[in-house]
């Protein structure tokens, strides 16, 4: 999640030294990252039956964290050095404690589908903050209309639950509240993450993220009182098992395969497939609803998120650069949450 610096150069990761069998298991990858990444939403929302949301991220990132730093010491790898743990630390809090913290909080009052396609719409936040900053993408005409054709689909989404009034529809709000404090939380950390990479092994830096990330979360959780309202069933504690490894690990894995043998431009699509499944599980396994209002309120929020992306490239990395350094940051917390998820 935060190093731009691996072993490889860019060329090891063009296409042109993919063969057909690289190909094949990348387009495999890329079905695995689509799966795994839209199924972490209805995951959380299952833990949340019986675990409090700041434990249960908790849990779930230093899990994750010790079984990949742990294989990685096992290996040889060294840990990261003392002056990337500031770093590190920032990168836990903005793109876990935040960008993961928040959205697993909305979801206790947010709808798993709906949430997902609300995270969608991180790019608009990326492209605010690159906006601001010297030297970022500042905003064209194209970027303009696609957040506004965005904004518009979120306020057709949260209209009803915000004239309503009722505790409800309070909680319905609050929740949409977090998950845009997500989005800008994981927005914060990925432009921090592309300016201040470290040459060191990004897959250890992650497992730092991951740890770092979910001992704050644990300190939250526990500063809340939360051990009090915490049980396991069969049900939570599978998936818990199931985020921390497959919706972590497994979508960082096949993402980061995916990337080395496919096109970015192709890659990138899972962020317009992950609002699809989970609306479908969301539905179909826990009967929230989804009717033609926010059909459209959804629609219009992913056509805003691909108008934003088509007028640059500030949330995709260079195709001559090292896929890893420039996404693999945020992504990976989507699987978590988002999934990896986030």
């Amino acid at each position: 999640m935060a190093a731009r610096g691996l072993d490889a150069g860019p060329s090891d990761f063009s296409m042109a030294n993919s063969g057909p069998r690289e190909r094949r298991l990348a387009y495999l990858a890329w079905i695995a990252v689509c799966l795994i990444w839209g199924t972490t939403y209805l995951g959380i929302r299952i833990t949340l039956e019986t675990i409090p949301p700041w434990l249960m991220s908790g849990m779930r990132w230093i899990i994750a964290g010790t079984i990949l730093g742990g294989g990685l010491l096992i290996r040889g790898e060294r840990p990261p050095s003392a002056r990337a743990w500031s770093g590190i630390a920032f990168l836990g809090v903005t793109l876990l404690v935040l960008g993961n913290g928040g959205v697993v909080w909305a979801e206790q009052y947010v709808p798993s589908g709906l949430a997902a396609v609300i995270v969608a719409a991180s790019p608009f936040w990326m492209a605010g903050i690159e906006a601001f900053l010297a030297d970022g993408e500042k905003l064209t005409l194209r970027t303009i209309v696609g957040l506004a054709v965005g904004f518009c689909g979120i306020l057709l989404l949260v209209w009803p639950d915000l004239t309503s009034g009722t505790a409800t529809g309070r909680g319905f709000i609050a929740g949409v509240i977090a998950l845009q404090i997500a989005c800008l939380g994981w927005s914060m950390g990925s432009s921090y993450s592309r300016r201040h990479a470290r040459a060191e092994n990004i897959f250890m830096i992650t497992a730092a993220q991951m740890l770092a990330g979910g001992v704050m979360m644990l300190a939250l959780g526990t500063l809340q009182g939360e051990w009090r309202g915490l049980h396991f069933s069969t049900r939570t504690a599978g998936a818990l098992a199931y985020l921390s490894t497959i919706g972590a690990l497994g979508g960082f894995v096949a993402y980061t395969y995916a990337l080395r043998h496919l096109p970015v431009s192709l890659v990138s699509l899972y962020a317009y497939v992950n609002p699809v499944i989970a609306v479908a599980l969301g539905v179909t396994l826990m009967g929230e609803p989804f009717d033609s209002r926010m059909a459209l309120a959804a629609a219009l929020v992913l056509a805003g998120v691909a108008i934003v992306r088509r007028s640059g490239k500030s949330d995709e990395p260079d195709k001559d650069k090292t896929p890893e350094g420039e996404t693999v940051d945020g992504r990976v917390v989507r699987a978590a949450g988002a999934s990896g998820s986030r």
